[in-house]
């Protein structure tokens, strides 16, 4: 019976703190315009944005992208340190979480004491005095029945940093896939100038033989042939260059995979020779609003640090008041071990303590100066976050508008250069000019061909790109907060 009302006893104090003294939360007002910054005409409001909400494979589609990321996000070393950072903000969480409960503990012990027999008087003999106490049980220790809501106040606040570690893991999936999507998009453009770069080489020792001809011959010059092997020698340069950066691309990668990339793995992407030979990415809707970046992993983990902060502030608030501590137990106790379970031997205590804060030399304030404090800087953060996603999407949305018109010039460009390239060899052949003619046609002809190279790759980038900081590919849904003991309780 009284085993049952200490327990009914130690479950009705765990249920008496309700209340926090947390200030009311309320999101920080976005200091970013409503509206996305354009060149053109504002864009038409999309009637959703569900096309971002879809699987990464929804939007990088090319099978061998595809491959690399599924094994990147199998192996990538920096997405399990951040699933491990996850593991232990869950862990956190439990540890403060189970304040909120009285620890029972069982117990067992003994006390034996050996007294001389000249101390006690009613002694009669010179044989000494033996003290025994057995007692077996179970109680609770410095129990604090949380009446102010400081412990719930920390609670909710290591819940809300597990959250933001969860969010961060998220952040991190999204930055993994973009990147490997990236590096596989450097790897095939720098393949594709290196087969280009080889072509050049190859027309230019042809030139180079050309010239050397025609110097022997006496229609050429010796200069004709110094200008036309200095060419040569530029673009055997340039494959050295893309030789290394190919390789440098292929380790990249490599390393965003987190291992070896198997031998199917490389012949497949040895099939990519050029950018062409990458499947396109769907276009992201047009007019897509502002507000919706506010549900990016990133500054939604940001905001939960800013929610953790405000919890923090209750916590302090709840250490100028009065603390309750419970030490309770009960069990059975007797001076011989044979009686100690038998009718009649039951004991318990009770000892409630309370301690009011009188003199602290200003400790508590400061702490709760301090807890403002924090709660201020992750404001800032929070909008600086906000700020610098505001700033990403519209630099990728200007990007969209004008790599597309880029891409355009730069194709008339090139195919401008073949006809200034074709004619001029055509002049130089038939001795109307020199040959400098030439060799400065075909060096803008070579350059205006990597420009190409370069100007789709940052096309094709800047969709990633887009498509990351606009928060697609994820799953929206937060994280549930953990269902505790006490929620089973009551």
């Amino acid at each position: 019976m009284r085993a049952s009302f200490l327990l009914h006893g130690i479950a009705l104090t765990a249920l008496l703190g309700g209340c926090t003294m947390i200030p009311h939360y309320h999101r920080p007002a976005a200091p970013v315009p409503t509206a996305w910054p354009s060149r053109g005409e504002r864009p038409t409001q999309a009637k959703d944005d569900t096309a971002l909400m879809q699987d990464w494979r929804d939007f990088y589609r090319d099978p061998v992208m595809q491959n690399l990321i599924a094994m990147a996000l199998e192996n990538n070393r920096d997405l399990r340190i951040a699933q491990q950072q996850t593991l232990a903000a869950s862990s956190q969480f439990d540890i403060e979480n189970a304040a909120l409960f009285p620890t029972l503990n069982g117990t067992a012990g003994a006390n034996i004491q050996k007294m001389n027999s000249h101390i006690w008087s009613l002694s009669r003999t010179d044989e000494p005095i033996y003290m025994r106490q057995y007692a077996v049980g179970f109680g609770v220790s410095a129990y604090e029945v949380d009446l102010w809501g400081r412990i719930r106040s920390a609670s909710r606040a290591s819940f809300d940093r597990y959250m933001a570690s969860v969010l961060n893991q998220q952040a991190m999936r999204l930055s993994i896939i973009s990147s490997v999507a990236t590096a596989m998009l450097n790897w095939v453009a720098n393949t594709q100038a290196l087969t280009l770069t080889q072509a050049v080489l190859a027309n230019r020792q042809r030139t180079y033989d050309l010239v050397r001809q025609t110097a022997d011959v006496g229609t050429g010059t010796q200069l004709d042939v110094a200008e036309a092997e200095s060419a040569l020698h530029d673009v055997e340069t340039n494959v050295e260059i893309y030789t290394r950066q190919k390789a440098e691309a292929f380790n990249q990668l490599t390393l965003l995979v987190g291992m070896p990339l198997p031998d199917a793995t490389v012949q497949s992407l040895n099939t990519k020779a050029s950018l062409e030979a990458v499947t396109v990415f769907p276009e992201v809707p047009e007019g897509l609003p502002s507000e919706m970046i506010a549900r990016r992993p990133d500054i939604r983990a940001a905001e939960a640090d800013l929610r953790a902060a405000n919890d923090d502030i209750g916590a302090a608030r709840a250490e100028f008041f009065p603390k309750i501590q419970i030490t309770a137990a009960n069990g059975t106790a007797s001076n011989n071990i044979t009686r100690l379970f038998q009718s009649g031997m039951g004991a318990w205590n009770v000892a409630p303590q309370i301690t009011l804060p009188l003199f602290d030399a200003g400790r508590l304030t400061a702490q709760l100066k301090q807890a403002h404090s924090r709660k201020s800087e992750e404001v800032a953060r929070y909008e600086k976050t906000v700020q610098q996603g505001f700033r990403e999407v519209a630099d990728a949305l200007i990007g969209r508008e004008t790599y597309t018109r880029q891409t355009s010039a730069q194709q008339k460009a090139v195919a401008a250069n073949q006809r200034q390239y074709d004619l001029a060899l055509q002049r130089y052949m038939a001795g109307y000019d020199p040959y400098l003619e030439t060799l400065v046609a075909q060096r803008a002809l070579y350059a205006a061909q990597l420009s190409a190279i370069t100007t789709q790759l940052q096309t094709l980038s800047n969709s990633v790109t887009l498509y990351k900081v606009l928060g697609g590919g994820w799953n929206d849904t937060p994280p549930k907060r953990k269902s505790s003991f006490k929620e089973h309780i009551l």
